[in-house]
């Protein structure tokens, strides 16, 4: 993938290779607070060397193109919850699976839990100087035992058959969406919000099987029932930490692509 730098009028510009924001650079030692998204600690799980050449030494490193469909499908599905966070009554999708139990959460802070760009959930980790963050799609509660059933929105285009959730959850490309969830509820559990726990994928998978387009996309759903695992969260956080706080730049990591397209330039 090639990424251009524009400036905010989509005129190209020249790419420094650094980012300028400061407070998004960790200094070795530093004392004072830094935000880590739940983004940025997937990077972390992902590949070491490129989560510390991003964090620590700034570089600015190519994105990927916005998923525009993805986000309209979550938009659509948000103003739907909304509609039965205002009724308070559950959504057809957990209907449709006699969770009628199930209702969207009703709390003053859920826009500023949605918006991962600004806000988010947040939550210092432990005594440290780690402030962890994420913007959730939505947070509903389960009215049997009052605690927060924590629910994430996706959206593919996948063959009918793979719509199972035993087949979803075992699709090793899901295993960054389990990785979501579990961080989701750890940090609702940080933040003394009692959770449920089983969250749940609402996925919504667009039908490429229709005889024609005529500007509509139809589009199946499965709600994915997932019991979350987050005892494992402390201990990668504890190695996160200890890397920020590294002067050496970690090694290349050998299933990462960054890191092999880095290294072959230097062959050349």
């Amino acid at each position: 993938m090639i990424d251009l730098k524009r400036n905010s009028k989509g005129e190209l510009v020249a790419a420094k290779g650094y980012r300028v924001r400061s407070n998004t650079i960790y200094k070795p030692g530093q004392k004072d607070d830094f935000k880590i998204s739940r983004s940025k600690f997937e990077d972390f799980l992902k590949c070491i060397r490129c989560f510390y050449l991003d964090r620590v030494k700034g570089l600015d490193r190519p994105q990927g193109p916005p998923f525009k469909l993805n986000e309209a499908t979550d938009t659509l599905f948000k103003k739907e919850f909304d509609k039965c966070r205002e009724e308070k009554k559950p959504h057809r999708i957990f209907k449709d699976q006699k969770l009628n139990h199930i209702i969207p959460f009703q709390h003053k802070d859920i826009k500023k839990w949605r918006d991962s760009l600004h806000a988010g959930l947040s939550a210092r980790y432990k005594e440290t100087n780690i402030i962890l963050s994420g913007g959730i799609d939505d947070a509903l509660i389960n009215t049997k035992n009052n605690k927060i059933v924590v629910v994430d929105y996706k959206s593919q285009a996948k063959k009918k058959e793979a719509l199972n959730a035993r087949v979803y959850l075992n699709d090793v490309f899901h295993q960054s969406y389990k990785n979501q969830l579990d961080f989701y509820a750890y940090l609702f559990t940080l933040m003394n919000f009692p959770v449920d726990d089983t969250g749940y994928f609402i996925v919504c998978n667009a039908d490429k099987d229709q005889d024609d387009f005529k500007k509509i996309m139809k589009f199946d759903e499965l709600l994915v029932p997932y019991k979350w695992v987050n005892n494992w969260i402390p201990n990668k956080i504890d190695e996160m930490i200890k890397l920020l706080n590294s002067k050496s730049v970690p090694d290349y990591t050998s299933h990462c692509k960054n890191c092999a397209y880095d290294k072959q330039t230097k062959n050349l």
